[in-house]
């Protein structure tokens, strides 16, 4: 069965970023949606894991040294320009997934869903390092999910009121912060659960939209159109996630059809 390794900071940032793009290929490919569960599985870098974290890549990397299993040779760079914020980090698991290869169906790896959080150099960084491994091998896809600011502005892309309650609320804010939060979630960059400022914090607003409940707020990334989520996230990184699962996952996939 083919693997896909998804690298991510939390739990909630799985769920997102793997929902939305079973959702992508659920849309692109007619007869896949029967045969999800013996088609494809979202793998961490170790067995019998779903995911892996930014976190414990370093840990990781020590951990199948260790084993034995696999050598891991030094990764020379053809390019002499420094890696950006998390670029490092990113060939790491990329020469990791080539060598797992010999022993798993590794296919492809989202870097997702790095929260940018005012530093557009993470995004630089990972895309440096899919060109530097893209230049020695093909055999594994790089997904690119990038967050901007935060994985939350995506949840407030998707959200569309569910009863008067929550109408009413989006209502309010629309007033006090002088636009739509759902169209224009990249302009809440505070990061103040505090003051004034507190109402142009990303997180605020989907608790207050949300009532703080994570159903609802998976709701707004599985239920709402997936055209509706592209025209919103254009400037939260959403978007550009979307395209590169259809880009990059949709060619993979496809060819079992």
């Amino acid at each position: 069965m083919l693997e896909f390794i998804v690298i991510v900071e939390s739990s909630a940032d799985y769920r997102i970023a793997t929902d939305l793009a079973t959702r992508i290929i659920v849309d692109k490919i007619e007869w896949i949606e029967p045969y999800l569960d013996n088609t494809f599985q979202w793998r961490g870098l170790q067995d019998g894991t779903t995911y892996s974290c930014w976190r414990d890549i370093g840990k990781i990397r020590k951990e199948i040294e260790e084993q034995g299993t696999i050598r891991l040779p030094r990764f020379l760079r053809r390019n002499s320009q420094p890696l950006k914020a998390d670029g490092a980090a990113a060939l790491q698991v990329l020469q990791l997934a080539a060598l797992l290869q010999k022993n798993r169906q590794i296919r492809a790896v989202l870097f997702i869903i790095r929260d940018l959080d005012n530093q557009p150099e993470r995004r630089l960084g990972l895309e440096q390092a899919r060109e530097e491994f893209h230049h020695r091998t093909l055999s594994i896809a790089t997904i690119i999910g990038t967050a901007d600011t935060k994985r939350e502005a995506w949840v407030l892309n998707g959200f569309e009121p569910l009863n008067e309650i929550e109408e009413a609320m989006l209502g309010e804010l629309r007033k006090a912060l002088g636009f739509d939060p759902t169209l224009e979630a990249h302009r809440l960059r505070s990061v103040s659960r505090q003051g004034a400022e507190r109402t142009r914090n990303v997180k605020v607003i989907v608790e207050m939209l949300t009532g703080d409940g994570s159903e609802r707020e998976a709701h707004c990334w599985t239920a709402t159109d997936l055209n509706l989520l592209r025209q919103r996230g254009v400037n939260t990184g959403l978007t550009a996630y979307l395209q590169e699962v259809e880009y990059h996952l949709i060619p993979i996939l496809a060819v079992n059809e």
